[in-house]
């Protein structure tokens, strides 16, 4: 299928809206009207959008120029219009967390990132797709239907926080929030060409977001590029690090190092050699123990398996007909998991932190492929890749999972394409030392 033709914020950076806005060249008012009207125009051919807000938004936008004509400036998002994924609550809107088990459901009060979103002027226009309750990476089972990649809406845009994704990409919205569980807000950024950030653990509060898997669950921010999404991380981040700073003028060249992914999953050669290529010339390999890789991969599944079937155990009694079969199956799957399991899981974690230290010795950023293959056609749950066969969720997670595992923050940006299809470059760093992601970024052009 063609790509989705460019939305109004296309090529529009959260620095040239506030900048805009400032100058008088436009308005929040003026500004989400603009993505209202490409939610009614663009949205039919991608399902990015769950539910719209015009008259919420109408009435955020009005008070963002009330308060910039009067002097007040609560900072650069200030009249930017966001999307905010249905899982996280906005008070007076539908939450329905993509199920028919919350069907009709409003949301009484708003996530503590919607507080902090709004706090800083943000208006909030509307609510993106995800996979149901947040559990699948391929953003195509959700009682609204699938959310579709704009470079190609007969491919997925990854999960979960897909509409997130595709609402960015499109051009709809400059800015989204999604949650990253496993890689949900990574994977789909970079099957549909985007930025995304997923920080350490907790640092931005996770209060009215419908959990997962409360031990990786994580709130995170899509945006065209990652300086936009540095700009939303400084706005959110209260729950851990500091807000990060930019770097500039720091003379000391990051140490980065190139991280093999097939230690972690079979990949399309072509799109690691794009990747690499992107992430840079001379860089050193830094191994993965086999055997560290395969402990990450099973506390991960573990861990997230028993935690995700114990918030849905009583609606799995009670109206399993209303889950998507699915996620059903994968619920009822992680159901057979010994209670022993997940608690030797939990406990194995510190030993897994500290291993995966030796990783950064002599480098402060590792680089590898957010994910090993581009954006597969929808439905498609097995693939080939280098000559194997893979589900295409295993593969998908592959990548990103780990991170989620040791709470370390990560970043995908745009890296080139393989076949007219996105892939992306994911970096990762030890928590407190975000700026040096964003440098990198930074000096690759993102």
């Amino acid at each position: 299928m063609p790509p989705t033709p460019p939305g109004p914020f296309t090529g529009r950076s959260v620095t040239d809206l506030a900048r805009d806005l400032r100058a008088g060249r436009t308005t929040a008012g003026e500004l989400a009207r603009l993505a209202l009207d490409a939610a009614v125009t663009l949205d039919p051919a991608l399902g990015a959008f769950v539910t719209v807000d015009p008259v919420g938004a109408a009435a955020a936008a009005r008070r963002a120029d009330q308060e910039l004509a009067a002097g007040t400036d609560r900072g650069p998002l200030h009249g930017v219009p966001v999307a905010v994924k249905d899982l996280i609550d906005v008070a007076g809107l539908p939450c329905t967390m993509g199920s028919r088990h919350f069907a009709g459901h409003v949301a009484e009060s708003d996530a503590a990132c919607v507080t902090l979103l709004r706090q800083a002027g943000a208006v909030i226009v509307g609510k993106t797709t995800t996979h149901e309750f947040a559990y699948g990476p391929t953003g195509d089972r959700s009682a609204n239907g699938p959310s579709r990649n704009p470079r190609d809406p007969a491919r997925m845009s990854g999960g979960s926080s897909g509409g997130s994704a595709a609402a960015v990409a499109a051009g709809m919205v400059p800015l989204a929030i999604g949650t990253d569980t496993g890689g949900s807000v990574r994977v789909p950024a970079a099957l549909c060409g985007i930025a995304g950030f997923k920080p350490a653990y907790d640092a931005i509060p996770t209060a009215g977001v419908f959990p997962l898997s409360r031990t990786f669950d994580h709130v995170g921010v899509l945006a065209a590029g990652p300086l936009d999404c540095l700009i939303a991380y400084r706005q959110l981040a209260t729950g851990g690090p500091p807000p990060v700073r930019d770097g500039a003028g720091e003379a000391a060249a990051v140490r980065v190092g190139w991280l093999d992914p097939a230690v972690l999953s079979p990949c399309d050669p072509r799109v690691v050699e794009v990747v690499r290529a992107a992430a840079g010339a001379g860089l050193d390999e830094v191994p993965l123990p086999g055997e560290l890789a395969e402990e990450l991969r099973e506390t991960y599944a573990t861990v997230q398996g028993a935690e995700a079937s114990a918030v849905h155990a009583d609606r799995m009694a009670r109206a399993p007909e209303l889950f998507d079969p699915e996620v059903l199956d994968r619920l009822r799957a992680a159901m057979d998991l010994p209670a022993w399991a997940y608690v030797k899981a939990l406990d194995e974690r510190p030993a897994l932190a500290a291993a995966a230290e030796s990783l950064f010795g002599e480098h402060d950023v590792l680089a590898l492929p957010a994910v090993p293959l581009v954006a597969p056609p929808l439905e498609q749950r097995q693939t080939e890749l280098d000559g194997r066969a893979v589900a295409v969720r295993a593969a998908l997670l592959a990548l990103t999972s780990p991170w989620n595992v040791l709470g370390l923050p990560a970043l995908t940006v745009p890296a080139g394409s393989v076949d007219g299809l996105p892939v992306g470059l994911q970096l990762v760093c030890r928590p407190g030392r975000e700026e040096l992601l964003f440098r990198v970024a930074g000096s690759l052009g993102g």
